[in-house]
């Protein structure tokens, strides 16, 4: 299979369960290429992007407090949740060198590897033509974590004029979910982000109609002002105050729908967080729904809800950003960077070209 030089990135440290991540957490080293002839079903893959998610923050406990992914274990290769790689090599009928590839659920952070060909699915040409990485935010995990998020748990109706709010609405699955929602029917959406620059891109790229800078504006006090009719939809994201605020102002009869919950990420706590008293109260008096989303859970709906991601990409109804990183051994900074905020849209780390 010839030779060549080979890389990976490698978990050095845990930050601790209630620490942010840092850089050193990853180290970038030399290790073997794949020398090995290849068995039935094989296939050697070049990486060229890597998809970089806030979920892949609990792997690096010493328990990843969740059953679907294993927490990753120190002095061993990193994997997230999605990448884009290149078929150098084939053991399977059905692949040929040149073929460009996506997993089905992990991927490893490391230039040359083998994996089972069953393990992978080959991209659409036309998907390859427009842009590989769509597999990465829109035509995959994320966006059917945003589209049926929406979908199953927003309970969003048409001609009811309904409010809906978006927290880290300019990261990836939120700048989807917002658009997802208005495309759905959603009368007015409201997005909550870090930076004056995030709020005008959802306002005048998205169609968000307003949009709040957790950081600069009360979040409260503001939705009171843009919001006076109440929420009827919420796509959480985030937790914390935020996710309260929000809480506060929802209707009687109104929809979470429990994405994730990066403000407690790095924070020792089960998941879902527990919420305050008054929050608890306020659920149950407005029957408010709040049930944890998982995609996983829905594989049986992937198909028809890829195929109607792709109609709303290709009528313009969706808008995809993305944050790229260049090379693996800017990886570990990239997934800092990403958890900090410093990312819009999708975080991605192109490894080759």
């Amino acid at each position: 299979m010839g030779d060549a030089d080979n890389f990976h990135v490698v978990l050095r440290s845990r930050p601790g369960e209630s620490n942010e991540p840092l850089e050193s957490n990853f180290s970038y080293e030399k290790k073997a290429y794949p020398t090995e002839t290849l068995s039935s079903g094989d296939l050697l893959i070049k990486n060229r992007f890597l998809s970089l998610d806030p979920a892949l923050r609990c792997r690096m406990n010493e328990d990843s407090g969740v059953q679907y992914i294993k927490a990753w274990e120190l002095g061993k290769t990193v994997d997230g949740l999605g990448g884009v790689g290149e078929v150098i090599a084939s053991a399977d009928s059905s692949f040929q060198p040149g073929d460009i590839v996506t997993p089905n659920f992990e991927w490893p952070w490391e230039l040359y590897f083998v994996v089972k060909a069953n393990t992978v699915r080959k991209l659409p040409e036309a998907m390859t033509q427009i842009s590989p990485t769509l597999c990465l935010s829109v035509l995959g995990v994320t966006g059917l974590t945003a589209y049926l998020g929406v979908k199953e748990k927003g309970h969003i109706r048409r001609d009811a004029n309904q409010v809906m709010v978006v927290s880290a609405a300019a990261g990836s699955t939120g700048s989807l979910a917002g658009q997802i929602g208005k495309a759905e029917g959603c009368g007015k959406l409201v997005g909550i982000c870090g930076s004056d620059t995030k709020c005008q891109w959802l306002t005048t790229e998205l169609g968000f109609d307003v949009a709040i800078n957790y950081k600069t504006e009360n979040v409260s006090e503001k939705l009171e002002a843009v919001c006076p009719e109440g929420v009827d939809v919420y796509f959480d994201n985030v937790g914390g105050s935020i996710s309260n605020d929000v809480i506060r102002k929802m209707n009687q009869d109104s929809h979470i729908i429990l994405c994730g919950q990066i403000a407690d990420y790095n924070k020792d706590l089960p998941y879902p967080p527990p919420i305050p008293t008054d929050i608890e109260a306020t659920l149950k008096d407005k029957n408010i729904t709040r049930e944890r989303f998982l995609v996983l859970n829905y594989q049986d709906q992937f198909e028809p809800a890829l195929g109607r991601l792709m109609e709303l990409y290709v009528q313009g109804k969706l808008k995809v950003k993305e944050t790229i990183e260049m090379g693996l051994e800017n990886a570990g900074k990239a997934f800092v960077s990403m958890m900090k905020g410093g990312n819009i849209g999708k975080q991605i780390v192109q490894v080759t070209r």
